[in-house]
């Protein structure tokens, strides 16, 4: 059903995610918010976590629709980051499929990103579009504290994670051609993704902690030395990912549990600026 948005502003743990990762939540109702930016991806699922401290709130948005149907390009970003937003949210898990660049990170593994390359083009990436203007630093997008939370709860699952990781990000919806993953392999870049851009850096711009959950399906355009490794197709990542994704909810439910208070810096980096409609 759709709710209202009433007495739900308390809600402060955000996902952004397949529209079966939200499963484990209890008393879920979906909320239509509407925002300056236009719709977002779909209706925001508000649920809670049963946990040991007690119960969790938690607020659920299916980036690519509820049945999938957003391109990576056609996904409003400042929508989704602005409802959540509205809804008390500080912070945010992002699981998303991505491509490996290495021959060492493997399908089934995770990476936890610390840093990324945006070669999106044509994206609105700001709420700072004037006559308000705000330089928000981006040296280091992902929260550190929510970064140890996913790789801890990762461990505890027994999931094969990587603790730090550059993604690289496409424009898509195609995937990248032999010489743009050789290049990006070459500049040393780890994993290749199609959503991360903007939506990290939007996050940021709200003051909301963001950390990446890349579930990592295929080897993107094939690994160099090794030729029996195949270029990757898209039945391949929705496979591979089906595959994991109990895993990968695991995952995100222990690193909601588990993940303590707010007491990093990320939202310093506004510079004490919020975005206004229009500004």
């Amino acid at each position: 059903m759709v709710g209202r948005m009433d007495d739900i502003r308390q809600d402060h743990i955000g996902v952004i995610g397949g529209s079966g990762l939200y499963s484990f939540l209890t008393d879920v109702e979906h909320v239509d918010v509407a925002t300056p930016f236009g719709n977002p991806s779909g209706p925001v699922a508000l649920g809670m976590l049963d946990a040991p401290g007690g119960a969790r709130r938690v607020a659920f948005l299916p980036r690519h629709g509820l049945d999938h149907q957003l391109p990576p390009h056609g996904i409003n970003y400042r929508a989704n980051l602005w409802a959540l937003h509205s809804l008390g949210v500080t912070r945010i898990f992002g699981p998303s499929a991505c491509g490996s660049l290495r021959a060492d990170i493997a399908p089934g593994d995770l990476v936890v990103c610390d840093q990324f390359v945006d070669q999106t083009t044509g994206r609105p990436g700001t709420y700072f579009d004037g006559p308000i203007v705000n330089h928000v630093s981006m040296a280091d997008p992902y929260c550190p504290q929510m970064a140890d939370a996913v790789i801890a709860a990762a461990r505890f699952e027994g999931m094969p994670v990587h603790p730090t990781g550059t993604v690289v990000v496409i424009a898509g919806p195609r995937f990248a051609t032999r010489a743009e993953s050789g290049t990006y392999r070459r500049l040393g870049y780890d994993v290749i993704n199609m959503t991360q851009c903007p939506e990290v850096a939007l996050a940021r711009e709200l003051g909301m902690c963001y950390s990446s959950i890349a579930l990592v399906t295929d080897y993107d355009s094939g690994v160099d030395d090794r030729p029996e490794i195949e270029a990757v197709n898209q039945a391949d990542v929705f496979e591979v990912f089906a595959a994991n994704v109990d895993r990968l909810r695991g995952v995100l439910r222990r690193s909601i549990i588990d993940l303590a208070d707010r007491s990093c810096s990320c939202a310093a980096a506004t510079n004490g600026i919020m975005p206004t409609p229009g500004g």
